[in-house]
């Protein structure tokens, strides 16, 4: 059976160790964590710092039977050093964590697949793997830029496609299908309006604040599964506006609403 993980995103609020024990109530087999806060109005928990927090993660993983499918993100910059990342990465080794995400926000391409190629052998040498996830507001704004930019990071540089960026940013099923299954090593999914265009405000409000659960939205989303490997675990990520008591009910839609997604391709 296809995995689902939970993005942190989905409920950004709540601790790992909570986090854990509220995916698993909903019905996921794993979540993503993140352990680097994105913006200053956004949580973060650095585990690598955190010797306490850490322990409490490795319990709730372990009472729950979930897995970690990914630790996030890094975003990649002109000044980003390897050698800083270390103690992130070992951190994803600690959980078991399966890939590490990463964001390009350097303008030189060259430097930022250069990098990007750096922090995949760190992370390699720990047992984990590396994606690259692309933006429509970035520098690498859809599946085109981040194919070529993986490919010139190196062989074992993986994408990480989200079916809200994909849809925004006017890309492929052709080339997403094209794609060797190796470099999809898993992919998020999430639903949301469809409009003809949207502003740069737009595009990251819903991004980060306001995302639907599969098949409440008009993202074309049996196209987008179906150019995906087969049977790749996905990751959900729907950042929706909720009372904190609606909460176990909103997750539990999540992981429903995706299966019956799932059982009608």
């Amino acid at each position: 059976m296809r995995k689902l993980t939970l993005a942190h995103l989905s409920a950004l609020d709540l601790p790992p160790p909570a986090f854990i024990s509220a995916a698993a109530e909903a019905g996921f087999d794993g979540v993503g964590l993140r352990l680097i806060q994105v913006t200053p109005t956004s949580a973060g928990y650095p585990l690598m710092d955190d010797p306490a927090l850490m322990a409490q993660t490795k319990a709730a993983l372990k009472d729950t039977g979930l897995y970690v499918g990914d630790i996030e993100f890094v975003q990649i910059k002109p000044e980003t050093r390897v050698e800083d990342l270390l103690p992130f990465l070992d951190a994803g080794a600690e959980l078991g964590a399966g890939q590490v995400i990463t964001a390009p926000y350097d303008p030189d391409l060259g430097r930022l697949a250069q990098t990007l190629g750096a922090i995949t052998e760190a992370a390699k040498e720990r047992g984990l793997g590396t994606v690259m996830e692309f933006f429509p507001w970035t520098v690498v704004p859809d599946l085109v830029a981040c194919w070529d930019l993986v490919q010139a990071a190196g062989p074992d540089t993986g994408m990480l496609v989200d079916s809200l960026h994909f849809d925004r940013s006017g890309s492929g099923h052709s080339l997403l299908a094209a794609i060797p299954a190796e470099r999809l090593p898993f992919a998020h999914l999430c639903d949301a309006p469809v409009q003809p265009s949207y502003s740069t405000d737009e595009l990251m409000h819903n991004a980060r604040a306001e995302r639907f659960a599969p098949g409440d939205g008009q993202i074309d989303l049996a196209a987008y599964l179906r150019a995906l490997p087969k049977d790749i675990p996905l990751g959900l990520e729907v950042p929706r506006p909720v009372p904190p008591e609606m909460l176990p009910q909103g997750l539990a839609h999540i992981a429903q609403a995706t299966r019956t997604l799932l059982a009608g391709l």
